[in-house]
């Protein structure tokens, strides 16, 4: 097998440099809580390929559907040859997703798509135009879902003009804006009513809890009171659990934590223990509204992606990987926290279940991001056999995603690895 050096030797012939990776190594196989490169290195996987892997790389009955499911057929298209796969997985999903409301789903490829889906569809339903999103939001990067995403450099930078009719309200940032959940919502509330006027507006799309911006948490009371706003505005309230959904937060989806229940919710990342499955899924009278063949996609809800899903959320019930969830944030704030307390250039620990992160700033100063330290501690982790993720508007924050399945003791040493890289980097 080539080396990773010579594999990136090929890469740079062969491969766009728009596509960039965090590492060089070249993975050849992985499992529970580690990667393996081509070199035979072994890496701690605190990524989980962005909150997909949350069952394990390879998990056991994953691979036994898959498998099973390429000896029977690979594709018919499901808008024209139809099977149960796709029936079986809306099904779950309509079950699992926060409401005791009637449900329909429909499944797309990726988190993008699923958004963009479900723009259509709130405005199909409602007749309305304007789409409201937040500072610091990432929804994607196709045309639609750039202009939903607030960070410029690298999603949007010269790839506009961008879709009309998006509208960016402050989001609930604890550690900056300093209010609370209600006054905070109060303020995006005022906003959207005299800026866009509520009777413009078809959807609220928001993360429960940002991903890419930052892992910021909202404060309480901020995500429920944009709900109660937006149920009696008759505006369709999105909640993006792409990359909370599926357990990672310490339930199926971080909604439940505010007891919100989305109109729509939409899904990804974690739905098919790491193969591309996306979907929508929400109030029957919103989703039936969008005339026959308004909804679909040559691949969407492939069957041996829907057989993989069916697996995976298998895999977390048998597990019960929202427990996991839990004590992998159990066992690791007491850590990040003890290590914030040494180090004063963490400002903030912040996370739910096993979605953590900490904000890196200039110590001495009004919360100035400090965006080369973050990327200076994720190298050192990198040169020591640590897979770590930066994230946040600025760049200033380092994200936590470990595979739901993760050992205690790899756990224990990845974050070994963290506390000397910290100690490393001054």
């Amino acid at each position: 097998m080539p080396s990773s050096a010579e594999l990136h030797d090929r890469r740079r012939a062969a491969v766009a440099p728009g596509v960039s990776s965090v590492i060089d190594a070249y993975v050849a196989h992985a499992s529970g809580g580690t990667l393996t490169d081509v070199d035979g290195r072994e890496w701690i996987d605190f990524a989980a390929g962005i909150a997909v892997t949350n069952v394990g790389n390879a998990a056991p009955r994953v691979v036994e559907a898959v498998r099973a499911q390429v000896e029977k057929f690979t594709h018919t298209c499901f808008m024209v040859a139809p099977y149960s796969l796709y029936v079986d997985v809306c099904e779950q999903l309509n079950a699992l997703t926060p409401g005791t409301f009637e449900k329909r789903s429909a499944l797309f490829n990726s988190g993008a798509e699923a958004v963009e889906n479900a723009v259509k569809i709130a405005r199909h339903a409602t007749g309305r135009p304007a789409i409201v999103v937040f500072e610091h939001a990432y929804h994607g990067r196709t045309n639609l879902t750039m202009a939903l995403t607030a960070k410029n450099m690298p999603y949007k930078h010269r790839f506009g003009p961008f879709a009309g009719e998006i509208y960016r309200v402050p989001m609930s940032y604890p550690l900056r804006d300093r209010l609370d959940g209600p006054a905070a919502a109060a303020r995006a509330v005022d906003l959207i009513e005299k800026q866009v006027g509520a009777a413009n507006v078809a959807a609220v799309i928001i993360e429960p809890i940002q991903g890419e911006g930052g892992f910021v948490v909202p404060a309480p009371g901020f995500v429920s009171g944009l709900h109660t706003w937006a149920s009696g505005a008759g505006v369709v309230f999105v909640a993006d659990e792409i990359q909370t959904g599926f357990c990672r937060t310490g339930d199926w989806f971080a909604s439940t934590f505010e007891g919100v229940e989305p109109d729509l919710v939409t899904t990804a990342k974690g739905l098919a223990g790491g193969l591309p499955l996306a979907g929508v899924t929400g109030r029957a009278t919103i989703m039936d509204a969008v005339h026959a063949g308004g909804l679909g996609g040559t691949y969407g809800g492939n069957p041996i992606a829907c057989a993989a899903a069916l697996a995976s959320i298998e895999t977390m019930r048998e597990l019960s990987l929202a427990d996991a969830a839990r004590a992998i944030e159990a066992a690791m704030m007491p850590r990040l926290r003890s290590l914030a307390a040494r180090d004063p250039r963490i400002a903030e620990v912040r996370g739910r279940g096993a979605m953590l992160a900490v904000e890196i700033v200039t110590p001495g100063t009004a919360l100035t991001p400090d965006p080369a330290t973050a990327a200076a501690v994720s190298a050192a982790c990198h040169r020591a056999g640590l897979l770590t993720l930066t994230c946040g508007t600025y760049g200033n924050v380092l994200r936590f995603l470990p595979p739901l399945v993760i050992p205690e003791d790899t756990m224990d040493r990845g974050l070994h690895i963290l506390e000397s890289a910290f100690t490393s980097v001054r």
